[in-house]
C-alpha cells in the first residue's frame, strides 16, 4: 500500500515538474514575443521520437482579436530549400538524377546559348549553391529579369534559359558558395524533365500524398478563412499583409514558396532526426547524411556550422513578411523550430534570443 502511495505521490510530482516546466517556456517565449511585438510566434522542441514542447501564441495580425493555435499556416520561404532537395533525393534515390547529373546533359539544346563557364554544372551544384548561379535577389546591380508568359513551368524553363546567359559569379577559398534562389529554380528543371511533373505536382505528391503532411503554396490563405497574416515593416510600422497581394518569387518559386503548420514541419524534422541517427525511413540514412553533411558550409538544402562543440544543420527565410528558422542539433538528436509572421530587426532579435534559450534547456 506504501509503495502505492509513494508511487502516486512520483507521478504527481513528475507531472507537476513537467508542467511546471513548460509553463516556464511558454511564458519566457511570451515575453520575448511582447517585447520584440512580434504579433504571432510558435515554437517547437522535439526528437526523432516525440514533441519535447510545442506552443502558439498571440494573434493573427495586429489589427485582428484572432488568437493563435497550433493549426496556424506560416509562410516558410527559403526554408522551402530543405523540402525541395528532399524531394529531389528521392528520385536520386530512384535513379531517375544522380547528384553528379550535370545540367546539360538534360538541356544540351541549350549549352550553345549559355555561358561557356556553366558547362559543367551538377545537380549537387545547384542545391549547394556552388554553380556560380547570380544571386538574383533584388540587389541595384542585378540584371532585370524580364516577364514570362506560359504555365509555372514553362515560365521556369524561360528563367533558366536566361539566367544562364548572365556572367557567373566567381566562388574561392573565402566565398565557398554563393547563395542562389535562381540556381534552386535550375534543380528543379532537372527534376521536372526527368519526372515529367511540375513541382506544384511533386510537392502535392511526396509531402501530401506520401508524407500525409498538409503542405500549400505562397501566402496562407487569411482572406476565406482565420489565419496568419504576415506583416512587412513600412516607416517604422508592423503592416499586416492580405493573403491576396499580388507576389511572385521572380520564378525562384522552388527556393522560397510554400507554408504549412509548425506540427507538420516538426514531422518533416523528425525525418531528418530519425534518418541521422542511420534510420532509413522515406529516404535512406545515407541520403540524409548527404543532404546534411554532403559539403562543408552549405550542403544540399542546409548550412551545417559548428557550435560550442555541437555540430547543427540550420536554415532560416524570409521574404520580409514571415520569418522561420530551424536548428537541427545533429550531436543531440534534438529539433528546434520557431515560426513568426513579421520581419524586422525586433523580429530577429526576439527569435535569437528564444532560440538560444531553447537549446540551453533541451
Amino acid at each position: 500500500m506504501k509503495s502505492s502511495k509513494f508511487l502516486l505521490a512520483y507521478i504527481f510530482l513528475s507531472l507537476f515538474s513537467v508542467t511546471s516546466y513548460s509553463q516556464h517556456v511558454l511564458r519566457y517565449a511570451d515575453s520575448i514575443r511582447n517585447h520584440y511585438q512580434i504579433p504571432e510566434l510558435s515554437y517547437a522542441v522535439l526528437n526523432s521520437k516525440k514533441i519535447l514542447e510545442m506552443n502558439a501564441m498571440g494573434k493573427h495580425s495586429v489589427n485582428l482579436p484572432d488568437t493563435a493555435t497550433l493549426n496556424d499556416r506560416f509562410h516558410i520561404a527559403s526554408n522551402t530549400k530543405a523540402m525541395t532537395a528532399f524531394m529531389i533525393a528521392k528520385y536520386v534515390e530512384s535513379g531517375k538524377l544522380s547528384w553528379s547529373t550535370k545540367f546539360f546533359d538534360l538541356f544540351p539544346e541549350w549549352k550553345k546559348e549559355s555561358k561557356v563557364e556553366y558547362e559543367n554544372i551538377t545537380l549537387k551544384d545547384l542545391l549547394s549553391h556552388r554553380a556560380g548561379i547570380h544571386t538574383l535577389q533584388g540587389d541595384s546591380t542585378d540584371p532585370e529579369v524580364p516577364s514570362f508568359n506560359g504555365t509555372k513551368v514553362e515560365k521556369r524553363k524561360a528563367f533558366g534559359r536566361f539566367v544562364l546567359k548572365i556572367d557567373p559569379l566567381k566562388t574561392d577559398s573565402l566565398r565557398p558558395f554563393i547563395y542562389s534562389n535562381a540556381g534552386y529554380t535550375l534543380a528543379t528543371l532537372m527534376l521536372e524533365k526527368v519526372t515529367n511533373q511540375s513541382w506544384e505536382e511533386l510537392v502535392i505528391k511526396v509531402f501530401n500524398a506520401d508524407l500525409k503532411l498538409d503542405v500549400a503554396f505562397s501566402w496562407p490563405e487569411n482572406q476565406k478563412r482565420k489565419d496568419t497574416w504576415g506583416h512587412s515593416f513600412e516607416k517604422g510600422t508592423l503592416i499586416p499583409v492580405p493573403s491576396n497581394t499580388d507576389f511572385r518569387l521572380d520564378y525562384t518559386e522552388p527556393s522560397g514558396d510554400l507554408n504549412l503548420k509548425i506540427k507538420d514541419f516538426a514531422k518533416f524534422i523528425q525525418l531528418h532526426l530519425n534518418g541521422l541517427q542511420g534510420n532509413n525511413n522515406y529516404l535512406k540514412a545515407s541520403t540524409y547524411s548527404f543532404l546534411h553533411n554532403g559539403l562543408k558550409n552549405y550542403a544540399m538544402g542546409w548550412y551545417n556550422i559548428e557550435e560550442n562543440g555541437g555540430e547543427y544543420s540550420t536554415h532560416s527565410g524570409t521574404v520580409g513578411t514571415y520569418y522561420t528558422t530551424v536548428q537541427i542539433n545533429r550531436s543531440k538528436g534534438i529539433g528546434y523550430i520557431i515560426f513568426t509572421n513579421s520581419f524586422n530587426n525586433n523580429t530577429q532579435q526576439g527569435v535569437r534570443l528564444l532560440m538560444r534559450r531553447l537549446k540551453e534547456l533541451f
